[in-house]
């Protein structure tokens, strides 16, 4: 079963960090992702960038599509990044959710729905192979 691990962090802490600090967490986020691979969990993930660089398209109720800079939600917390991994049950997604080298923040985990039995096939791929 698909999960996505989604971070929701106050992007302003990265914004006060040194260059040397963000080093040491990419170094910690590389290593997370390659043991994510050699388990053969890791189908895709990301960082994304600030908040104030997204831009939110509004699908009213009527057919009008109303666009705006800035994120949806007027929160301290955004959506920082992800990773979508294939896990054998949620117990194993909190397994790799506990790894995740955030610092401070909420991880959302939550299953990928299964459309299938209703005609929908992903066209996703599975997880990352270790490269040879």
């Amino acid at each position: 079963m698909r999960y996505l691990l989604t971070y929701l962090t106050d992007q302003s802490a990265m914004a006060d960090a040194t260059e040397e600090e963000m080093r040491g967490w990419m170094e910690a986020w590389t290593t997370f992702d390659r043991e994510a691979i050699e388990a053969g969990v890791l189908i895709a993930g990301d960082a994304l960038e600030d908040s104030s660089t997204a831009t939110t398209l509004e699908l009213k109720g009527d057919g009008e599509k109303v666009t705006t800079d800035g994120p949806f939600a007027e929160s301290k917390e955004q959506l920082g990044g992800f990773h979508l991994l294939e896990c054998e049950n949620l117990d194993e997604a909190l397994e790799w959710a506990r790894r995740v080298p955030l610092r401070a923040g909420f991880i959302e985990v939550k299953p990928v729905r299964d459309l299938s039995p209703l005609g929908y096939r992903s066209p996703t791929p599975g997880p990352v192979e270790v490269a040879a």
